[in-house]
């Protein structure tokens, strides 16, 4: 096991894509983050904590509720009921692996009127089986199918690793 990012350069990554979030969305009428379960949550509202210290822009946050192990059998709903109309979703999950997952977890959002849905995640592994590009990544990392991406955002050492 290798540590990829330590705690501060993950809190580098996080804080430059509140950024990026901000800038792309400064006129929107609101930001959802919709952080998917586990790790996707943890940083959902990492970032969504991040953005609201940097930005005026009303921040929400809500979680995406699916198991991941067999999200193609899972029931996907959403923690909370929010009003979504013209708002911009952003889906967050710590790692993009072939995309299945996050294409999933769009399902909750297809029959709203939002103004608009991006992707973020902490780590890119760019495997694409599924037609799923992120709009803010924190970290690009070509890996083989064989190697697994650990991230923990969870508590207050937060860390990515490669077994």
């Amino acid at each position: 096991m290798s540590e990829v990012l330590n705690h501060k350069q993950v809190g580098q990554k996080i804080t430059r894509m509140a950024f990026e979030i901000y800038e792309r969305n400064v006129n929107s009428s609101g930001v959802v983050f919709a952080g998917i379960t586990g790790m996707g949550m943890s940083l959902a509202k990492l970032l969504a904590d991040e953005l609201k210290r940097i930005s005026p822009v009303k921040v929400e946050l809500v979680e995406v509720i699916l198991d991941k192990k067999a999200v193609s059998k899972s029931e996907i709903e959403l923690s909370k009921s929010l009003d979504l109309i013209n708002k911009t979703i952003i889906l967050v999950d710590d790692v993009l692996n072939t995309g299945k997952t996050l294409v999933y977890a769009m399902k909750p959002f297809l029959d709203q009127e939002i103004q608009k849905m991006e992707i973020a995640v902490l780590v890119n592994r760019s495997h694409g089986l599924f037609p799923v590009r992120p709009d803010y990544t924190g970290f690009e990392l070509s890996t083989t199918f064989n190697e697994h991406i650990r991230v923990d955002v969870s508590g207050p050492q937060h860390s990515v690793q490669l077994h």
